[in-house]
């Protein structure tokens, strides 16, 4: 799993490439909403990208991670598919109710019944290279939705700049992003994490979430400020020395929510809590986020290895779809 981690900025590279080689078909669709389906490590990309694009889009962004579609998808929606395998079975449900709405529908994939699908009726799609984890594909795969949605109009040229600028600013920061990943996965070896963003950002933490939960697993979870604030924040009446807090902060964060970051990390040291804080002070959003996200990436993968164990192995979520495939 580390090769793989190590391979996200060229797997982003490669990504802007294949994006160029693409021929798409241009939609003359005024579309009023993009849904996006998609779970695990096929789905996290819609969330993320969804996130980023917020500030400029003026069309509501919905991400669907389970069977059926929401009843908004009409003849009016994108509805884009994505599917690393192709085979995803909640992906492929809703698909074909998207179809039947009338939807314009594109695919993200690597092959599959996605990919007979998308081929079969002439849908717009990228096929990405196969034979890896979902979660080790997200270079691809969040790099892919971008370049599909601006192909739509929905992304604007400052932020594909941005985005094709981004491995080389991982590459040229790969010696501290890597210190950061191992230092993190020392000090939540033997802890519970917990993750904490501004709210525009909660794609990130529920990305550190899930890396955690498959290449180290362990369990995790994760919240948004200024939400927190609001509830979770009186959970912390208690002394907690077995929860690490991650703060992950981007130069962006409103200002409003700094100060209640920082209100809330002095109160959970307070509470025993040994807090972490990672900052990606970069004026682009798109290089805040990747940055964030290569870090966790290496967290996870060391985590494995202070723990001896298997950073690939998912035998359990294999035992579940063996078992749905006999009903």
């Amino acid at each position: 799993m580390k090769n793989l981690v190590e391979a996200f900025p060229l797997n982003m590279k490669e990504a802007l490439q294949i994006a160029k080689d693409s021929e798409w078909k241009a939609s003359n669709e005024q579309f009023r909403n993009i849904v996006i389906s998609g779970l695990g490590g096929s789905g996290i990309g819609g969330t993320i990208v969804s996130q980023l694009i917020a500030g400029e889009i003026d069309v509501p962004v919905v991400v669907n991670k389970t069977y059926g579609i929401p009843n908004l998808v009409n003849e009016h929606t994108l509805f884009v598919a994505s599917s690393y395998s192709g085979n995803t079975e909640e992906t492929l449900e809703a698909v074909h109710e998207a179809i039947a709405k009338g939807a314009t529908i594109a695919c993200l994939t690597s092959g599959g019944k996605l990919l007979e699908i998308a081929k079969e009726n002439g849908y717009n799609y990228i096929e990405m290279p196969g034979g890896l984890p979902p979660r080790a594909a997200f270079g691809y795969s969040s790099t892919l939705l971008f370049r599909l949605l601006g192909n739509y109009g929905f992304v604007s040229a400052q932020v594909l700049t941005d985005l094709a600028s981004t491995p080389a600013l991982i590459g040229e920061h790969i010696e501290e992003i890597k210190k950061a990943g191992l230092s993190l996965a020392n000090k939540l070896a033997g802890k519970r994490p917990v993750f904490y963003t501004d709210a525009r950002m909660e794609g990130v933490a529920i990305r550190y979430r899930q890396q955690l939960n498959e290449n180290s697993k362990m369990l995790s979870w994760h919240n948004v400020l200024p939400e927190m604030n609001h509830n979770e924040l009186v959970g912390w009446a208690e002394d907690q020395p077995e929860i690490v807090p991650v703060f992950l902060r981007t130069k962006n964060d409103y200002y409003r929510t700094q100060e209640r970051m920082e209100f809330s990390k002095e109160l959970m040291i307070s509470r025993k809590a040994n807090c972490v804080e990672i900052s990606a002070d970069f004026d682009s959003d798109i290089h805040a986020a990747y940055y964030l996200i290569s870090i966790g990436d290496w967290a996870s993968v060391d985590l494995a290895d202070i723990k001896g164990i298997d950073a690939t192995e998912v035998d359990v979520i294999t035992e579940l779809k063996t078992k749905l495939s006999n009903i």
